[in-house]
């Protein structure tokens, strides 16, 4: 049950959250409250948000150590652009992006500098598998494992968790219209069919993550309305990683550039700690940390007193 008879909201909160440890390669990522943050690293020149900050190896790795400080528990590093109207990238250039990335914070990592789970954000076989091989943890798909090929993939690598993200078409078409007539229900069903084949495919159910995908083939009202029940998600059974920092939605609700939408990623983040959401993908690692500590203090004082 996620919520409680009483009615109380923090005793309500207690109920939605669910704790857990899933593995992760050769590290375990523990999931509950607050939710864990995944912090962005596009290393692309074309990101809606980043696109070209964080182009070179070096400053992607800069940025990946930061966002690791500044309180993310994942880091997800993309060598390919998924904003509305991007190009597609081959599977070569994208691993030409991404491995100096991933190989630097693997040998980090394995002299103990900075173990964090490295995600590896990408819709090809081919970039998972060899991503993961040089030293990344989780799988985060925003094709939701669309090509045939990563269920192979994900057997080879049998402690890898997937991220299956609902996406309308593809980045190049994806806002071109998008239509639902019940996008909540619409996109529940998706993930929870796309979610089976893997475990009819002898995936395990532990190893599955779902992503409503805010912002991909998703209208204005869509976004919010995905939002506002994302209880409907979190009933399918598996963690879910919401993904709304800096999206266009924000800017139209605020009149704001993709700079200064802080405050509507903040309180999406917000939204997601009361709901009992395991994971917040965002840019701005720093201050959705701080918010989250503030709001787990006061839903849990008696866990900071030993801090003062």
């Amino acid at each position: 049950m996620r919520r409680s008879q009483a009615g109380d909201p923090a005793s309500d909160l207690v109920h939605r959250v669910r704790p857990h440890r899933i593995a992760c390669g050769s590290l375990t990522l523990p999931l509950g409250r607050p939710p864990r943050i995944m912090g962005v690293v596009n290393v692309t020149p074309d990101s809606f948000s980043d696109g070209g900050r964080y182009f070179g190896a070096d400053a992607a790795v800069a940025r990946a150590l930061a966002v690791r400080e500044a309180g993310a528990g994942i880091v997800d590093v993309g060598g390919e652009s998924t904003r509305p109207g991007a190009a597609p990238v081959s599977a070569g250039e994208e691993l030409d992006r991404v491995l100096p990335v991933i190989d630097a914070l693997a040998k980090l990592a394995e002299r103990g500098e900075a173990p964090i789970p490295i995600s590896i954000d990408t819709r090809k076989a081919e970039v998972a598998d060899v991503a993961l091989r040089h030293g990344c943890h989780i799988v985060n798909d925003v094709s939701a494992a669309s090509d045939p090929e990563m269920v192979g993939v994900l057997r080879d690598h049998p402690t890898v968790p997937i991220i299956l993200m609902h996406m309308k078409g593809d980045p190049a078409t994806m806002q071109a219209a998008p239509y639902y007539d019940d996008v909540v229900g619409e996109v529940a069903d998706f993930l929870s069919r796309r979610a089976e084949r893997l475990v009819g495919a002898g995936i395990a159910r532990e190893r599955i993550i779902v992503d409503p995908g805010i912002g991909f083939g998703k209208r204005f009202r869509d976004n919010l309305e995905l939002l506002n029940r994302v209880d409907s998600f979190l009933s399918l059974g598996y963690p879910v990683l919401i993904g709304a920092s800096r999206k266009r939605f924000l800017g139209e609700l605020l009149d704001a550039d993709t700079d200064e939408r802080l405050p509507g990623g903040l309180a999406v983040a917000a939204h997601c700690f009361h709901s009992g959401v395991e994971i917040i993908r965002v840019h701005d690692v720093a201050e959705t940390a701080g918010l989250l500590r503030v709001l787990d203090a006061m839903a849990r004082p008696e866990h900071y007193e030993a801090d003062w």
